[in-house]
């Protein structure tokens, strides 16, 4: 089992949000923030958390803030910039606009760590959940070549590396819901209160 100390938790939330037509890190689920939720989800797990971000209104959470080394490049660059400026091998990354994840789920990612996977990624509902997944830090590098090459499709990238699924049971199937229109945010509220 790797320990606490080994795992840094890096939340992306510098996407546009054009969707949402606001900042998702910020919206409110029972009275608590997005991006909160991330946090306490990862707290238990990790060592430390890295919030990447260019909104510098993040910074009243209490932790490290770091921009994308590379503009407008997606969660690639997000995940780029997160493992670079990572202290530890293993990094949880989750993307700000899963408000029900929890920290079982993200235990259960931390479990199936072996010498043979750089990448670890949840899958609810038959599809692979790349940002709510462990990344070893090693896979910066090739990241970073994507990004020189303009390619900026998260799934390209992961499949070039060794990565394998975490199917979640039926009972963690919300954990991973995220918002991305005024629909999903409804579904996600009937999901907490249900």
């Amino acid at each position: 089992m790797i320990e606490k100390k080994h795992i840094t938790g890096i939340i992306l939330a510098g996407g546009k949000s054009s969707r949402m037509g606001t900042d998702k890190g910020f919206l409110q689920l029972n009275n608590k923030s997005f991006v909160q939720y991330s946090i306490d989800a990862l707290k238990p797990l990790v060592f430390d958390i890295i919030i990447v971000s260019d909104n510098s209104n993040y910074d009243v959470f209490g932790h490290q803030r770091i921009t994308d080394d590379i503009k407008d490049a997606g969660p690639v660059s997000g995940i780029y910039s997160g493992l670079q400026a990572s202290k530890t091998e293993y990094n949880l990354i989750l993307s700000c606009d899963v408000p029900l994840i929890s920290s079982e789920v993200l235990q259960q990612l931390i479990e199936e760590v072996d010498d043979t996977v750089e990448i670890i990624q949840a899958e609810s509902n038959g599809k692979s959940m790349p940002l709510v997944a462990l990344y070893k830090r090693g896979v910066k590098s090739l990241f970073y070549r994507f990004l020189q090459n303009n390619e900026r499709r998260l799934r390209i990238a992961i499949k070039a590396c060794s990565y394998k699924n975490v199917v979640l049971d039926e009972t963690h199937q919300n954990a991973t819901l995220n918002v991305n229109t005024k629909e999903d945010f409804k579904q996600i509220e009937d999901a907490y209160n249900n």
